[in-house]
């Protein structure tokens, strides 16, 4: 089933208020079609890192900062006010616990989620409600989810996957701490992307504006320019691999709108 309408769009996260305590220690964006959604979780304290350009620039330090960082794509169920987020990429390991809350609509633009033991409440603020224009892309091989890009209106959220799957652990910086993990293979646990940003009301179309990859905010999305719609149709054009399998899952824009967003190039 399809969520409520006045839970699709983009959110941010306010506060999150666990003992009595409010606390808002990272940046979030949640975008949510339909059906699919994507998360993305910037700690705050990753504001006070140099402007890498890639791994190397960082120190073990830093790429500990990095490793706190958060995100999820999958799909949203409801039943009746229980929201349950069905994780199939993470940046973190996998929980062993189901992403479930109780979601408490204040009014159009705010909703509380609420633990179901009562552990926390968080309160959420609509930033953008894509006027009812949703598109959520998958790319999957060998069941395994590779790929994930969401619009909503003017915002998108991309995500690509890890080359492999993270080993089970408490948390990703609990496990790059290991004294046995080298340093190539943290920056193989750390390469997951989850990037949200603006189609066209960036500086340039499909502007990066948050990613879990810092070196990438303020690019443009690159993977847009090897998609095309015609008449409505999902097309891959030049760049993309030819193993990729680009599959529509959502959409609600018109077939002009399709056109004219995946023409666009910075």
């Amino acid at each position: 089933m399809p969520v409520p309408v006045w839970l699709t769009g983009l959110w941010t996260r306010e506060w999150i208020e666990r003992a009595g305590k409010r606390t808002s220690a990272f940046d979030i964006h949640y975008l949510q079609t339909p059906t699919a959604f994507a998360d993305v979780r910037i700690p705050r304290e990753r504001s006070a890192l140099s402007r890498p350009r890639s791994f190397a620039d960082l120190t073990d330090i830093e790429l500990h900062v990095l490793a706190r960082q958060q995100g999820f794509t999958g799909f949203t169920t409801m039943h009746g006010a229980l929201a349950t987020w069905h994780h199939e990429i993470d940046f973190q390991p996998p929980a062993t616990e189901a992403d479930v809350g109780r979601l408490e609509r204040i009014d159009d633009a705010h909703f509380l989620e609420h633990a179901l033991d009562s552990s926390y409440t968080e309160a959420w603020r609509s930033v953008d409600k894509g006027g009812d224009r949703f598109l959520a892309l998958r790319d999957a091989r060998d069941g395994r989810l590779e790929r994930v890009l969401l619009v909503a209106g003017d915002r998108f959220l991309f995500v690509r996957n890890r080359e492999h799957d993270l080993p089970a652990a408490e948390s990703l910086d609990s496990l790059i701490s290991s004294s046995t993990v080298s340093r190539p293979q943290v920056v193989q646990y750390l390469d997951c992307e989850f990037s949200s940003g603006l189609v066209r009301g960036g500086s340039v179309p499909w502007q990066i504006q948050h990613s879990t990859l810092p070196w990438r905010e303020g690019d443009h999305l690159e993977v847009a320019d090897s998609l095309g719609f015609t008449n409505g149709a999902l097309r891959a054009i030049a760049k993309e691999p030819s193993r990729a399998r680009w599959l529509t899952q959502v959409n609600t824009f018109t077939n002009a709108d399709l056109e004219r967003m995946f023409a666009a190039r910075p």
